[in-house]
Order: C-alpha cells, then sequence, then structure tokens
C-alpha cells in the first residue's frame, strides 16, 4: 500500500443519494467524490439541503447510498448489510448531534457511561468528562446543566468510545453564538487528544480557521475544497 492509499481514511466514489417521496424525487447528493485523510479536521459548509448532513449520515452508518462507493478501511460501506453497519458504528464512530439527547433520568457521568459499555476500548466517563471541563458536575442531572455544558457531556460521551472519526452535525446549531463557538473549541480539542478524524457541519465560517479543509456544498454536490494553508492551532481551553 503507498503513502497516499495508507493515509486515507474514506474513499468516496459517485456517491448518489435519493429520497422517493409522494411529492417526487428529492437528491439529496449527485455523484460526490471524496478522499478523507487520518486525523484531519474538514468543515462542511453550506445551504440547508446542499447535502452535508446526507454525506456525514452514510459516513456514519446511519442511512445508505443510493449509489456509488464509500470504502473505509478497504470495506465497501456502501454494500455492507446491518449487522457489519451496527458493528462499524459500534467500534468506529462517535456523533454529536445538534440536540444533545441526553437521559434526563441520568447525571453527566451515567450519561456518558451509556457508551462505554457497548465500546470496545473506550475512556472512563470521568476522564472523558474532565477533558471537556465538566470534572467538577459529573453527578448533575441535565436539568442542572446549562445548554453548553450538555452538550459537552454529549461531547465527552461520544469521545469515550476513543472512535476513529467524529462527525459534528450542526453541534452548536441550538447554542448561543459565544457558547457556541466554546463547544466548537471542546470538540476540536478532545478530537485531537484521541486522534480521532472530525468533520463538522456547522454555520460557524470562524471554525474554518482551525480546519486541514474547508468543504462548501450546494445542490447535492461538492461545489469548492479548499486546503487550509494557514490553519490555526485550537485555543487553550479554560472553563
Amino acid at each position: 500500500m503507498n503513502g497516499a492509499a495508507a493515509d486515507t481514511l474514506f474513499d468516496v466514489r459517485g456517491l448518489t443519494k435519493v429520497y422517493r417521496g409522494a411529492g417526487g424525487d428529492v437528491h439529496a447528493l449527485r455523484g460526490v467524490d471524496l478522499q478523507v485523510r487520518r486525523g484531519e479536521v474538514i468543515v462542511l459548509l453550506g445551504p440547508s439541503g446542499s447535502g452535508k448532513s446526507s454525506l456525514l449520515n452514510i459516513l456514519g452508518g446511519l442511512d445508505r447510498a443510493t449509489a456509488g462507493q464509500v470504502v473505509f478501511e478497504g470495506q465497501d460501506l456502501a454494500k455492507a448489510n446491518e449487522k457489519a453497519l451496527t458493528a462499524y458504528r459500534r467500534r468506529f464512530v462517535g456523533f454529536i448531534f445538534q440536540f444533545f439527547n441526553l437521559t434526563p433520568s441520568l447525571t453527566a457521568r451515567e450519561n456518558v457511561e451509556l457508551v462505554t459499555h457497548i465500546a470496545l476500548d473506550p475512556m472512563p466517563a470521568d476522564e472523558a468528562l474532565a477533558l471537556v471541563g465538566l470534572g467538577a458536575r459529573m453527578d448533575h442531572f441535565p436539568s442542572q446543566l446549562s445548554g453548553g455544558e450538555q452538550q459537552r457531556v454529549a461531547v465527552a460521551r461520544a469521545l469515550a468510545k476513543r472512535p476513529a472519526i467524529l462527525f459534528c452535525d450542526e453541534p452548536t446549531g441550538s447554542l448561543d453564538s459565544e457558547t457556541g463557538t466554546q463547544v466548537l473549541d471542546a470538540i476540536i480539542h478532545v478530537a485531537s487528544e484521541v486522534k480521532a478524524t472530525t468533520m463538522i457541519v456547522t454555520h460557524n465560517v470562524g471554525i474554518a480557521d482551525i480546519a486541514d479543509r474547508v468543504i462548501r456544498f450546494s445542490d447535492g454536490r461538492v461545489h469548492t475544497l479548499i486546503e487550509n494553508t494557514t490553519k490555526k492551532a485550537p485555543k487553550e481551553l479554560t472553563w
């Protein structure tokens, strides 16, 4: 295997997604070609409905492509059965969504522990919460935490799996600008701690400064792909 191939985590070819409905077909992805390198941070920008979330859901094994290839570690996820996709999600994937999806009757620590029971090599919940600055609040319930703190619990939960790749779909969409920036900084910081390749769908253009590449989507296609030659280091976190 040559160096370029060894460095590639995903090799996406002709990726197409069509949603069938009574009102007609919706073409979410139209023949997307993309390679994702190990350890990089990719920011996905574009208007609603441009295909960003559809791409993340297919790469993350939550949805299936209509056509095309999604090769991960030599396996074409587009051809994988449900058992193989479940194993892939469990072993390799971490997800952070716009809504926190925390269990209200469980503490922050217990919410993180939910994923450690299914991961192969989990990070202790206490350690994951300390990484996002919640070491002193791990025994609080979601109702006792601010929105930003709840999203940081969700970040800790995703990172506790030590995922190979972290998918973040509008992780700051329900937060104010300042809190959202803090959460994005936390995601980048802790993802680097576990060496997770990170893909972030966001409307926060400022985060592009610390991305390796910025991909703009339009009408289900990659409109532009920009290598960031002046990438900035993530901010030091102070909670």
